[in-house]
Protein backbone atom coordinates (compact mmCIF):
# COMPACT_ATOMS: atom_id res chain seq x y z
CA UNK A 1 0.00 0.00 0.00
CA UNK A 2 1.18 3.46 -0.71
CA UNK A 3 0.29 6.96 0.50
CA UNK A 4 0.33 8.48 -3.34
CA UNK A 5 0.89 12.27 -1.97
CA UNK A 6 2.57 11.27 1.01
CA UNK A 7 1.49 13.51 2.89
CA UNK A 8 2.18 16.70 0.81
CA UNK A 9 -0.68 18.81 1.23
CA UNK A 10 0.17 21.60 -1.53
CA UNK A 11 -0.65 25.22 -2.06
CA UNK A 12 -4.64 25.80 -2.07
CA UNK A 13 -5.87 27.94 -4.80
CA UNK A 14 -9.33 29.40 -5.52
CA UNK A 15 -10.99 28.79 -9.02
CA UNK A 16 -10.09 31.92 -10.83
CA UNK A 17 -6.52 31.78 -9.91
CA UNK A 18 -6.50 27.87 -10.83
CA UNK A 19 -8.07 28.38 -13.79
CA UNK A 20 -5.16 31.03 -14.91
CA UNK A 21 -2.15 29.16 -13.94
CA UNK A 22 -3.32 25.96 -15.62
CA UNK A 23 -3.96 27.80 -18.86
CA UNK A 24 -0.20 29.30 -18.35
CA UNK A 25 1.22 25.67 -17.58
CA UNK A 26 -0.48 23.45 -19.80
CA UNK A 27 0.64 24.49 -23.17
CA UNK A 28 4.48 24.43 -21.97
CA UNK A 29 4.04 20.82 -21.06
CA UNK A 30 7.23 18.88 -21.23
CA UNK A 31 8.08 15.16 -22.75
CA UNK A 32 5.82 13.87 -20.07
CA UNK A 33 2.59 14.92 -20.84
CA UNK A 34 -0.67 15.26 -19.23
CA UNK A 35 -1.88 12.65 -17.17
CA UNK A 36 -5.33 12.57 -14.73
CA UNK A 37 -7.01 9.47 -12.72
CA UNK A 38 -10.65 10.71 -11.59
CA UNK A 39 -11.48 8.41 -9.14
CA UNK A 40 -14.97 9.84 -7.85
CA UNK A 41 -17.94 7.91 -9.27
CA UNK A 42 -20.40 11.57 -9.20
CA UNK A 43 -19.60 15.21 -9.55
CA UNK A 44 -21.58 18.07 -10.30
CA UNK A 45 -20.90 20.35 -13.30
CA UNK A 46 -22.95 23.30 -13.32
CA UNK A 47 -22.38 25.70 -16.32
CA UNK A 48 -21.42 22.41 -18.80
CA UNK A 49 -24.18 22.71 -20.84
CA UNK A 50 -24.40 18.80 -21.85
CA UNK A 51 -24.43 18.14 -17.74
CA UNK A 52 -27.07 20.77 -17.29
CA UNK A 53 -29.24 19.06 -19.91
CA UNK A 54 -28.11 15.84 -18.45
CA UNK A 55 -29.15 16.91 -14.79
CA UNK A 56 -32.58 18.10 -15.98
CA UNK A 57 -33.43 15.14 -17.31
CA UNK A 58 -32.86 15.76 -20.77
CA UNK A 59 -30.75 12.57 -21.72
CA UNK A 60 -30.74 13.06 -25.41
CA UNK A 61 -30.25 16.93 -25.79
CA UNK A 62 -27.47 16.33 -23.18
CA UNK A 63 -25.90 13.79 -26.01
CA UNK A 64 -26.90 15.89 -28.69
CA UNK A 65 -24.58 18.48 -27.09
CA UNK A 66 -21.85 16.79 -26.54
CA UNK A 67 -21.82 15.36 -30.43
CA UNK A 68 -22.01 19.18 -30.89
CA UNK A 69 -19.18 19.78 -29.54
CA UNK A 70 -16.83 16.84 -31.36
CA UNK A 71 -15.54 19.14 -34.29
CA UNK A 72 -14.09 21.46 -31.26
CA UNK A 73 -12.52 18.80 -28.90
CA UNK A 74 -11.03 17.06 -32.20
CA UNK A 75 -9.27 20.96 -32.80
CA UNK A 76 -8.04 20.84 -29.17
CA UNK A 77 -6.40 17.52 -29.21
CA UNK A 78 -4.79 18.66 -32.62
CA UNK A 79 -3.34 21.38 -31.02
CA UNK A 80 -2.06 19.02 -27.81
CA UNK A 81 -0.36 17.08 -30.42
CA UNK A 82 0.93 20.07 -32.62
CA UNK A 83 2.93 21.17 -29.14
CA UNK A 84 4.28 17.63 -28.75
CA UNK A 85 2.70 15.84 -25.38
CA UNK A 86 0.30 13.36 -24.93
CA UNK A 87 -2.99 13.99 -22.83
CA UNK A 88 -4.06 10.97 -21.48
CA UNK A 89 -6.60 9.87 -18.66
CA UNK A 90 -7.37 7.10 -16.34
CA UNK A 91 -11.13 6.55 -14.94
CA UNK A 92 -11.94 4.19 -11.95
CA UNK A 93 -15.49 2.56 -12.93
CA UNK A 94 -17.52 0.71 -10.03
CA UNK A 95 -20.66 -0.83 -11.22
CA UNK A 96 -23.48 -0.69 -11.09
CA UNK A 97 -22.36 2.23 -13.28
CA UNK A 98 -23.48 5.45 -11.82
CA UNK A 99 -26.29 8.25 -13.58
CA UNK A 100 -23.18 11.07 -13.49
CA UNK A 101 -20.48 8.40 -14.86
CA UNK A 102 -22.95 6.69 -17.21
CA UNK A 103 -23.14 10.56 -18.92
CA UNK A 104 -19.11 10.87 -18.25
CA UNK A 105 -18.54 7.62 -19.67
CA UNK A 106 -20.20 9.06 -22.90
CA UNK A 107 -18.44 12.23 -22.63
CA UNK A 108 -15.14 11.01 -21.98
CA UNK A 109 -15.93 8.43 -25.42
CA UNK A 110 -16.08 11.75 -27.69
CA UNK A 111 -12.58 13.22 -25.82
CA UNK A 112 -11.34 9.82 -26.28
CA UNK A 113 -12.28 9.44 -29.86
CA UNK A 114 -10.58 12.79 -30.80
CA UNK A 115 -7.37 11.94 -29.37
CA UNK A 116 -7.68 12.37 -25.54
CA UNK A 117 -6.94 9.06 -25.10
CA UNK A 118 -8.71 7.19 -22.21
CA UNK A 119 -8.49 3.77 -19.96
CA UNK A 120 -10.53 2.17 -17.25
CA UNK A 121 -10.09 0.50 -13.94
CA UNK A 122 -11.87 -1.18 -12.10
CA UNK A 123 -12.03 -0.89 -7.99
CA UNK A 124 -10.14 -3.93 -7.46
CA UNK A 125 -7.16 -2.58 -9.29
CA UNK A 126 -6.50 0.17 -6.98
CA UNK A 127 -7.46 -1.38 -4.02
CA UNK A 128 -4.23 -1.67 -2.89
CA UNK A 129 -3.77 1.58 -2.76
CA UNK A 130 -7.12 2.84 -1.27
CA UNK A 131 -6.68 1.13 2.53
CA UNK A 132 -6.80 4.58 4.22
CA UNK A 133 -8.73 6.23 1.99
CA UNK A 134 -10.26 6.61 -1.93
CA UNK A 135 -7.19 7.84 -4.31
CA UNK A 136 -7.07 11.49 -4.71
CA UNK A 137 -8.41 13.36 -7.95
CA UNK A 138 -4.87 14.58 -9.62
CA UNK A 139 -3.79 15.41 -13.17
CA UNK A 140 0.25 16.44 -14.00
CA UNK A 141 1.13 18.50 -16.36
CA UNK A 142 5.03 17.87 -17.39
CA UNK A 143 7.04 17.67 -14.47
CA UNK A 144 6.65 21.28 -13.05
CA UNK A 145 2.77 21.36 -10.88
CA UNK A 146 0.18 18.85 -10.30
CA UNK A 147 -3.37 19.49 -9.09
CA UNK A 148 -5.41 17.57 -6.81
CA UNK A 149 -9.28 19.19 -7.52
CA UNK A 150 -11.12 19.53 -4.07
CA UNK A 151 -15.18 19.12 -4.08
CA UNK A 152 -17.75 20.32 -2.19
CA UNK A 153 -20.04 18.03 -0.58
CA UNK A 154 -22.08 17.42 -3.62
CA UNK A 155 -19.74 17.11 -5.74
CA UNK A 156 -18.97 20.42 -7.30
CA UNK A 157 -15.13 21.78 -7.53
CA UNK A 158 -14.56 24.28 -4.99
CA UNK A 159 -10.83 24.70 -5.20
CA UNK A 160 -7.60 23.08 -5.93
CA UNK A 161 -4.26 22.04 -4.26
CA UNK A 162 -1.17 23.02 -6.44
CA UNK A 163 2.01 21.02 -6.10
CA UNK A 164 5.33 22.10 -7.67
CA UNK A 165 7.19 19.36 -5.97
CA UNK A 166 8.85 17.59 -9.03
CA UNK A 167 9.58 14.14 -7.04
CA UNK A 168 6.22 13.97 -5.98
CA UNK A 169 4.75 14.95 -9.77
CA UNK A 170 7.02 12.45 -11.22
CA UNK A 171 6.09 9.55 -8.96
CA UNK A 172 2.35 10.41 -9.27
CA UNK A 173 2.55 10.80 -13.11
CA UNK A 174 4.30 7.02 -12.99
CA UNK A 175 1.90 6.12 -10.78
CA UNK A 176 -1.20 7.15 -13.26
CA UNK A 177 0.78 6.02 -16.20
CA UNK A 178 1.21 3.03 -14.82
CA UNK A 179 -3.02 2.13 -14.16
CA UNK A 180 -3.23 3.55 -18.04
CA UNK A 181 -1.16 0.65 -19.17
CA UNK A 182 -3.11 -1.94 -17.47
CA UNK A 183 -6.42 -0.20 -17.82
CA UNK A 184 -8.96 -1.21 -20.42
CA UNK A 185 -9.29 0.70 -23.39
CA UNK A 186 -12.10 3.13 -22.68
CA UNK A 187 -14.06 2.58 -26.05
CA UNK A 188 -13.86 -1.40 -25.83
CA UNK A 189 -15.02 -0.80 -22.59
CA UNK A 190 -17.85 1.21 -23.04
CA UNK A 191 -19.46 -1.60 -25.84
CA UNK A 192 -19.71 -4.07 -23.31
CA UNK A 193 -20.32 -1.75 -20.34
CA UNK A 194 -22.21 1.55 -21.39
CA UNK A 195 -23.51 1.39 -24.89
CA UNK A 196 -26.85 -1.18 -23.89
CA UNK A 197 -27.68 0.72 -20.97
CA UNK A 198 -31.05 2.80 -20.78
CA UNK A 199 -31.26 6.71 -20.26
CA UNK A 200 -30.33 7.16 -16.51
CA UNK A 201 -32.70 8.41 -14.00
CA UNK A 202 -31.65 11.48 -11.82
CA UNK A 203 -31.93 10.39 -8.16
Amino acid sequence: MINLLDGAVGERMELDAYYADFEQNFWVIADLGFWKLERRQCFKEPGYDSWEAFAKGDWEESLRILEAGRADMADYHRRIEEYGFVACRVRVVEEPITPYLQWELHALRVRDQCGGSVRVVTPDQVADFENDAPLPEIYTLGDAVMYEAIYDNDGVLESVRRFVDRDLIVRCQRFIQDLYEVGQPLESFFASHVAALPAPRQP
